[in-house]
């Protein structure tokens, strides 16, 4: 039987992020993907120029659509900008018991654009944070929940520990952002620490990267997997994903999630072409 896997994201008009990003993984790994659209961007490698949120109530209609028709076996929850776009998710994420709820709580694009409203912070750890059984954060994404300053594996540590008591049932903090040739990242079930490094790899292509990872964990809970096991499978995907990224573009290309039937074929190309 095929397990199903919501989005409940912003959309990417350059592909590498976002809802397209999302339903690309679920193709990638085997589950059925399904999307509510939070907010359109105007976006490409270079960066977000602006976006403009969906309406509540359409969101609110989405949701319904999906749940009143088909079995939900897993949400993965990306963009969401706004207070009484977060009531109206969690509204419905309360109302149809949705399960194995993966929170990517983006606030900043990689280029840096914010992309949150005044409110919205606080209303998603009040509000999602709770129902979800994985949060992703980044470190900017962790510095702003936690509230304390990130430089370090111990910050990292610390920041876990705060954000799981805000009520989440587990917690990995993403340190690819931080100095060195290997990245850690932190994952926390409430009772044990632990630790998955993996090399950096040297690709400035890694847009969508967080989007994937986070919908790369609901696709294997979906299946089955156990936490831990999901969030460290979810990794080596998206490591993979990285290593045949795609070269295309001015800025930062998105990685490639359908790399296991592409081939060679899909591997970055020298980059000297003016559009990509």
């Amino acid at each position: 039987m095929v397990r199903k896997v919501l989005t409940i994201a912003g959309s990417d008009s350059c592909g590498g992020a976002g809802v397209q990003a999302d339903l690309k993984t679920f193709e990638a790994l085997g589950v059925y993907g399904m999307s509510v659209i939070t907010a359109v961007t105007a976006q490409n490698t270079q960066g977000v120029k602006d976006y403009e949120d969906v309406s509540p109530e359409l969101i609110k209609k989405q949701i319904e659509a999906v749940f009143e028709d088909i079995a939900v076996d897993a949400v993965k929850i990306g963009m969401v900008s706004r207070r009484d776009t977060i009531e109206v998710i969690r509204e419905g994420l309360l109302k149809y018991e949705a399960e194995n709820v993966v929170l990517d709580p983006v606030m900043f694009s990689t280029s840096g654009h914010e992309l949150s409203r005044r409110g919205a912070k606080e209303a998603l750890i009040e509000g999602l944070l709770p129902l979800a059984k994985v949060v992703t954060p980044n470190i900017f994404e962790a510095q702003a929940m936690a509230d304390i300053e990130i430089s370090t594996g111990e910050d990292m540590k610390k920041a876990t520990g705060i954000i799981h008591k805000m009520g989440v049932g587990n917690v990995l903090v993403k340190g690819g952002h931080l100095q060195g040739d290997e990245a850690m990242d932190v994952f926390f079930d409430g009772n044990d620490f632990s630790y998955l490094y993996h090399r950096k790899i040297k690709t400035k292509n890694t847009h969508g990267t967080g989007c994937t990872l986070s919908s790369a964990i609901a696709s294997y809970l979906a299946k089955g997997f156990a936490v831990y096991e999901a969030v460290a499978s979810a990794k080596e995907y998206v490591s993979a994903a990285i290593e045949h990224s795609f070269a295309i573009g001015k800025g930062a290309g998105p990685v490639n999630h359908m790399y296991k039937f592409y081939g060679d074929e899909s591997r970055s190309r020298k980059e000297g072409s003016k559009n990509g």
